[in-house]
């Protein structure tokens, strides 16, 4: 088969919505329109910032759109911000949620070429924002508190961009390291995470990356076989699935039949997503610090194992009907125009979330889980078969953990001034970008990055001085999480109150898992206990004694807790149980009964409209209280 590098074939592909000439000057340049570069420049443009993102490929949407990894992962239940937008859309595309569910595994699936579209009309719809294809990014520096971007433009030609403010939006973090960010690839020390599964000492493994194929049925009589790519061994792929050329699987308890296997990744319209981890075409190679031409050499490697394992699924498993489909990627290979990148450079945060924070949170040092701008629900999930020697590695199949929300700070560089940082590249443990790293996250990352940056540009300060609670207010307007609670969805008139007191730590959440799924509750119904009140006196310095830690609490003894803290706070309290009254009826709380327990969901109601704790306490980026 003729090779031609993925550069040159993606640069002779033209763009498929014309767009206007590269500006000189911009306010925000997003590098990268993948899934955290498209939602940050919506977010941004939104909120009134002129807002230029280039991309180096003809489509947007990064993992979702050009990786083709359209079987998502996780906060099917969560679906708030432009990540519950995205989804809606693509429900309106197909006819409802329940035509997204044609896989096994995931709730939602779709076509690659759709996704894209989505993304393309998002950008349209934002008179703010441009979106400019087949731009490469070539250098970055500063000049006078200014970003100087070199790009060649989709003709060819070296332009400068100056910007006020930047986001790293792209797939290894390519930005940051320009920019002279601090930064580390492959695996931390348990001595420096101190999170007892990680190796006792330090590499730089990354996890396989995955070139994506995308195969239709083009009837039973078709024969759609490819030929034999360069490189192929059968070998590579004989244990995919349990067929009679497997005689020493690797991984017997994953395996499944090869109609099951194929059905993992269906998507609509009779196409299947080829993104499979057993003995399938996910691949090892660490290009994070290669330069682009042995990229490419790698990136070709890549693209040959996946066409290898097509190859084998056609000619060796018989299913010569399922051809690579002609309607979905425009490349010369009808792969994917980019590889899944599973990890990249992970940069030095203001703070970095690890394994401790994410599973104990409220046993921390800092208070990581106030500062919440994303959550997540997925286990941590790391690929490594495909390593020579991953047995030698932690495994971290499906490493339970709570569900989880992503702190403010990760976004943030240490060292360097008017840069975000978002997608893979955030300042996460390697155990935890195995969880950070899906879909959903990386949208709502994206959509946190262009909150901040809007902020600090509009009100003049470095993304360093924005307030915590300033952002997480913009993501609550947007209708997104800064907690996991599956108590209610955004669109519920309890979402905010629990968000916002959760945000505080006066209510604390549980956790549990169900088979794959980490769940976390407010536990709206169950009564308020002594051990909350005693947090509510802490905060507001009350000395009167709280009721025992595992007590229940009455209406009565909660509504003269929080009159305690209004006093002490010097709030006029006059009308205090009228104005409660007027809270029971308005938020649906039930039967006003001073003797009846108070509900968590009374209470945080309670606290959070008179009290109100989310705006008058602000938080540190450690989320610490800071008056």
């Amino acid at each position: 088969m003729k090779k031609i590098p993925l550069a040159l074939a993606t640069l002779a592909i033209s763009v498929s919505t014309a767009m206007a000439a590269l500006p000189e000057s911009i306010d925000l340049l997003v590098v990268g329109g993948g899934a955290s570069g498209m939602t940050a420049g919506v977010q941004a443009a939104r909120m009134g910032t002129n807002t230029l993102v280039i991309e180096e490929q003809p489509w947007i949407g990064g993992m979702l759109t050009s990786a083709g990894v359209t079987c998502t992962d996780g906060n099917y239940k969560m679906r708030g911000g432009l990540w519950g937008e995205f989804v809606d859309k693509l429900a309106e595309h197909y006819g409802g949620m329940d035509a997204l569910h044609t896989g096994w595994v995931s709730m939602i699936e779709f076509e690659p070429s759709v996704g894209h579209q989505i993304f393309r009309d998002l950008a349209k719809a934002e008179k703010n924002l441009q979106v400019e294809n087949n731009v490469t990014i070539l250098s970055i520096g500063r000049d006078r508190g200014r970003w100087i971007a070199t790009v060649r433009d989709a003709d060819g030609k070296l332009k400068n961009i100056e910007a006020r403010m930047v986001i790293d939006a792209t797939e290894l973090g390519d930005v940051a390291k320009m920019a002279g960010v601090k930064y580390d690839i492959g695996m931390e020390s348990r001595s420096v995470t101190k999170e007892d599964i990680a190796p006792e000492h330090a590499n730089d493994i990354i996890q396989d990356l995955t070139w994506v194929a995308v195969l239709k049925d083009y009837g039973k009589d078709a024969d759609m076989t490819i030929p034999e790519p360069n490189g192929y061994n059968r070998d590579n792929y004989v244990c995919c699935s349990f067929n009679p050329l497997c005689t020493e699987p690797k991984e017997p308890s994953r395996m499944r039949d090869p109609e099951e296997m194929l059905t993992y990744g269906k998507l609509p319209n009779n196409k299947y997503m080829i993104n499979w981890p057993i003995s399938g075409n996910d691949y090892y190679t660490n290009v994070i610090e290669l330069d682009r031409e042995h990229r490419e050499i790698e990136f070709q490697k890549a693209r040959d194992f996946a066409l290898g394992f097509v190859y084998f699924i056609q000619k060796e498993l018989g299913f010569k009907n399922l051809g690579l489909a002609d309607d979905e990627f425009p490349t010369e290979d009808k792969l994917a125009l980019i590889p899944y990148h599973r990890e990249s450079r992970r940069i030095h945060g203001l703070v970095r979330y690890d394994l401790n924070d994410m599973v104990d949170l409220y046993d921390q040092p800092d208070a990581l889980y106030r500062t919440g701008i994303a959550v997540g629900d997925y286990p941590v999930d790391h690929h490594h078969a495909r390593y020579q020697g991953s047995d030698t590695l932690p495994n971290l199949f499906f490493h339970a953990v709570p569900s989880y929300n992503l702190p403010l700070g990760t976004l943030i560089p240490k060292d360097v001034d008017d840069l975000i940082v978002a997608e893979k590249s955030i300042s996460v443990s390697n155990i935890v970008n195995g969880a950070t790293r899906l879909q959903p996250v990386v949208l709502q990352i994206g959509q946190a990055a262009g909150a901040l940056a809007s902020l600090a540009l509009a009100q003049g300060k470095d993304v360093k001085d924005v307030e915590v609670r300033d952002v997480q207010r913009v993501i609550l307007d947007a209708g997104g999480y800064i907690l996991p609670y599956l108590d209610v969805a955004p669109d519920h008139m309890l979402f905010r109150p629990l968000q916002r007191i959760g945000a505080t730590g006066l209510l604390h959440h549980t956790s549990k898992r169900v088979e794959w799924s980490n769940q976390s509750w407010m536990n709206i119904d169950q009564p308020v206990l002594g051990s909350d009140i005693a947090r509510l006196y802490d905060l507001y310095k009350i000395t009167t004694a709280a009721p025992a830690d595992n007590a229940e609490v009455s209406v009565a003894e909660g509504l003269a807790a929080v009159k305690a803290a209004a006093d002490a706070q010097g709030y006029d309290t006059k009308n205090f149980d009228k104005k409660a009254r007027e809270l029971w009826k308005k938020f649906n709380l039930g039967k006003f009964n001073k003797k009846a327990a108070m509900t968590r969901a009374q209470y945080a109601v309670l606290v959070d409209d008179i009290l109100d704790p989310f705006d008058t306490f602000n938080v540190s980026i450690t989320g610490m209280f800071e008056n």
